[in-house]
């Protein structure tokens, strides 16, 4: 059951995420369910807190949100700037350029197995494209983004959720029955 005038602002990843009742991990609550859809209400470093739609609101890592699509600007509102994914496709190409050159050194023999290894090190890359839809890893934001061609937002990232010393908190979560009560 949706509350009603609830738009969501983002859905919970397809394997669900741990919750909350503050921001704070000594304090958790039932996890969200799979592609529960939800609407961000605030952000306190990594922690978001969310209202979900079926009423009830948690403190999540804000990272692993999926962001859903929001209808386009209306013919008067002012364009606002997204990320451009431009650059960290040129990165990408840029690192799969070096880790292409170093496999036909090595296949050619110009290379050996420590030498690869060597040359290799620390290169990281992740790139999945499906039509419109990419999602790139940022190696050096230790973070997945997805793409749909024209602005970037934050799938997952590789840190746990931290919170900022100057943000005001909200109550704890609360259970909401469909009574209301």
């Amino acid at each position: 059951m949706t509350t009603p005038g609830f738009r969501p602002t983002h859905v919970v990843p397809g394997y669900g995420i741990p919750a909350w009742q503050a921001p704070d991990p000594a304090r958790p609550t039932v996890p969200l369910d799979p592609l529960l859809p939800v609407q961000l209400v605030e952000r306190r470093g990594d922690w978001a807190y969310v209202l979900c739609a079926n009423g009830w609101s948690a403190w999540v890592d804000g990272r692993h949100l999926i962001a859903v699509p929001q209808d386009p600007p209306a013919p008067d509102s002012p364009l606002t700037r997204a990320a451009d994914p431009r650059p960290l496709l040129a990165r990408a190409d840029e690192t799969l350029a070096r880790y292409r050159a170093a496999v036909e050194e090595l296949a050619g023999g110009g290379l050996d197995g420590e030498a690869f290894r060597g040359r290799t090190r620390g290169l990281r890359i992740g790139v999945v494209v499906d039509g419109e839809h990419v999602w790139l890893y940022d190696a050096q934001h230790g973070r997945w983004v997805y793409a749909d061609g024209t602005r970037l937002s934050t799938y997952a990232t590789d840190e746990a959720p931290r919170a900022t010393a100057d943000s005001p908190g909200h109550a704890p979560t609360q259970v909401v029955t469909p009574d209301g009560s």
